[in-house]
């Protein structure tokens, strides 16, 4: 019986080709062989018939645990293209920036991922086995998912503020909808539009959208149909998204989505980025406020991974200031002038942070420090950091906890929107020559 990984579902990433691999099986025991062959271009990269089979291997395989029913082989394997073209594209423009994942430090997440599934680490390679994956492609994914998600945090979170009054007007709202003490389940199905589309583009995929819900009202399963239509990428998980409150939700969403019953359809919703089909899964009453809270006042220095700083750069930029501290450097005049952090100013002072403020690479190297004790180097998706634990306390913090439940929920649906438009970005900029018709 496979073991279920503790891992969000795969993105199901291709692994990077280092020219064309010519892959030899036998098709039939006559001995005839299938030669490999070039199914896309994507730049200077190319993606191998062999690969895309690989992914359509796993991408069934997960459908049929959820006990799914995959759409045709041909609709399947145009979606599974289509989204090893988009994780290409955004691994090439990690690579090109010197956006890199340690050998140790993967291996340390691999290692946390056996402890999650309470095996040992060759348990855990004998699980693999199990379920028919080579440890070493296992190994190469995981390391694309750091990757993707640095890239993410970098490119898009990072760059995503949310004002006092953005707070405040999302209170407001949630005291005055009735709603703000429910959270939502979601399944969804995007029909996207390419960047600056034309009539005719966007009337073919209004149809395609009409079409999804003709099948729809017919009584088709809603996850079957997102997995034919959709071009979000947890389509093959059935469109299904977290919990997630009406805050979240864009506006226009919620406004479908709060009056539905669980089990109801939205009509079509045309958005900017496309056209929409969203289905209430489940309504739920969300989890008071906890009032008392254990918060750490730490400082940091952070050294950042970008365009001009590789990860190996700002790994030994943090080394050595790790140094100048243990050799009697003052930590905030070296955060002052070294760290690149909104925080600098203040000599890295973070201030008294809460459990979930913070990511949960730094969370966890913070809360293993003792008071004055002063970390070794710590990446993150923000790139390096030394940090510091000045005291701790347990704080009421009802109010100021409220508010920051309130950030994180316009935060994450700025995000949400802001992916979603750079990633098309992206494709629509990248080189693409498909050659499925070649096989």
């Amino acid at each position: 019986m496979g073991t279920k990984f503790l891992l969000r579902p795969p993105v199901l990433l291709a692994m990077l080709a280092a020219g064309i691999a010519i892959a030899q099986q036998p098709a039939h025991s006559s001995g005839i062989q299938t030669i490999d062959h070039i199914v896309a271009v994507v730049n200077e990269n190319v993606i191998t018939r062999h690969e895309l089979d690989e992914m359509l291997k796993v991408a069934v395989k997960q459908m049929q645990k959820q006990g799914m029913q995959a759409p045709s082989p041909a609709v399947m394997e145009k979606q599974m293209l289509e989204r090893i073209i988009v994780n290409r594209v955004q691994l090439q423009l990690a690579k090109e920036t010197g956006l890199t994942v340690s050998d140790t430090e993967l291996d340390q997440t691999i290692r946390r991922i056996a402890q999650e599934n309470k095996l040992s680490l060759s348990e855990f390679h004998s699980a693999l086995e199990q379920d028919g994956i080579s440890f070493n492609k296992f190994r190469d994914e995981i390391r694309d998912e750091i990757i993707l998600v640095r890239l993410k945090e970098r490119e898009v979170n990072n760059r995503i503020s949310v004002t006092e009054g953005e707070v405040d007007n999302f209170l407001h709202t949630q005291e005055n909808s009735g709603d703000g003490n429910y959270e939502y389940q979601i399944a969804h199905i995007l029909i996207q539009l390419p960047e600056q589309p034309d009539a005719i583009k966007i009337e073919a995929m209004r149809q395609r959208a009409d079409a999804a819900m003709t099948q729809l009202k017919n009584g088709a399963e809603f996850a079957k149909v997102a997995a034919e239509f959709s071009d979000a990428a947890d389509a093959a998980q059935g469109g299904l998204l977290d919990w997630r409150p009406a805050g979240q939700l864009t506006k226009r969403f919620a406004e479908y989505i709060t009056p539905m019953k669980p089990g109801e359809l939205s009509s079509i919703i045309q958005s900017p980025n496309g056209f929409h089909i969203l289905k209430l899964v489940g309504r739920r009453n969300q989890n008071e406020a906890v009032t008392m809270v254990d918060q750490t006042h730490a400082r940091h220095i952070l050294i950042k991974i970008n365009e001009l700083t590789s990860e190996g750069d700002a790994r030994r930029r943090i080394t050595d200031l790790k140094e100048r501290l243990d050799n009697g450097g003052k930590f905030d005049e070296l955060a002052k002038l070294h760290s690149e952090d909104a925080s600098a100013a203040s000599g890295g002072d973070l201030g008294w942070v809460s459990p979930g403020d913070t990511v949960p690479e730094f969370e966890h190297a913070m809360s293993a420090l003792k008071d004055g004790e002063i970390s070794g180097p710590i990446q993150s998706p923000f790139g390096w950091h030394l940090i510091q634990v000045m005291e701790r306390r347990s704080q009421d913090m009802s109010k100021e906890r409220q508010r920051q439940t309130a950030r994180q929920a316009i935060r994450a649906r700025k995000a949400d929107a802001a992916f979603q438009d750079w990633v098309q970005r992206l494709r629509d900029r990248a080189y693409v020559e498909y050659r499925l018709e070649e096989g």
